[in-house]
């Protein structure tokens, strides 16, 4: 099925309507596995004209999304890279950590943008940034889609690379899964539990009753003050 290539119509309102001159797109990958970090790219690229084929990585192919991640690191003016642990997803809740990612990923770039689209419709960033959401901004805006599929091939190599840090991480399947909940991934966690990539403030514990002690509090009432706040204090 072919999609409409995204565009730089909104890139260009904010600019008219707000002057901005640098505007950074931003996605996020791993908000819905049970396993791994959850890692936001953000990326800015001016108003040139995108490699062939850019889409929402989920549109990709996995062969196909590599090898366009490789031309995007190149093609972009710039971009960074940021992560929130299991740890930290645990202690924050998702919406907090989000936030700490996305802070991450924007400190990496090498200038603070005038301006950020961030994909979906939730805000999870926050002042002091100037923030325009955009409803499948992956799919219709380029510094979007190019964010989602550098970070999505990131993520995806970093869980790879689980599968042999340690004797018996193959068996969750995290290089074919991503830590998503797979039937291969269900069927280790109930035979062997959760590793230390594993989020455990999760529901899917629950199920578990050989597990389900090892489930932590998610969030603390600090944290649950400051994520519905949509603030953490960041300074960039």
């Amino acid at each position: 099925m072919p999609y409409e290539p995204p565009t730089h119509s909104v890139e260009r309102s904010i600019r008219a309507t707000t002057g901005a001159k640098i505007i950074a797109g931003i996605d996020e990958v791993g908000r819905g596995a049970w396993a791994g970090p959850v890692t936001v790219c953000a990326a800015v690229t001016g108003l040139r004209r995108p490699p062939a084929g850019l889409t929402d990585s989920k549109l990709i192919t996995p062969k196909r999304r590599t090898t366009l991640a490789a031309e995007l690191e190149q093609w972009v003016t710039a971009y960074g890279l940021g992560d929130a642990s299991p740890a930290e997803i645990d202690e924050l809740g998702m919406t907090a950590a989000l936030r700490l990612a996305a802070v991450r990923a924007l400190q990496a770039l090498p200038v603070r943008p005038d301006a950020v689209i961030l994909d979906g419709k939730h805000d999870y960033l926050g002042s002091p940034w100037q923030v325009r959401t955009v409803i499948k901004g992956d799919q219709s805006c380029v510094a979007v889609a190019a964010a989602s599929v550098i970070a999505k091939v990131r993520r995806d190599n970093l869980m790879a690379e689980l599968e042999t840090e340690a004797e018996g991480y193959a068996a969750y399947g995290f290089g074919a899964n991503a830590g998503y909940p797979s039937p291969v991934h269900k069927a280790a966690l109930a035979e062997l539990g959760p590793t230390p990539h594993h989020r455990l403030s999760w529901a899917y514990l629950d199920a578990m009753p050989r597990w389900r002690h090892l489930k932590k509090v998610r969030i603390s009432a600090e944290a649950a003050a400051l994520e519905s706040g949509g603030q953490l204090g960041f300074d960039f």
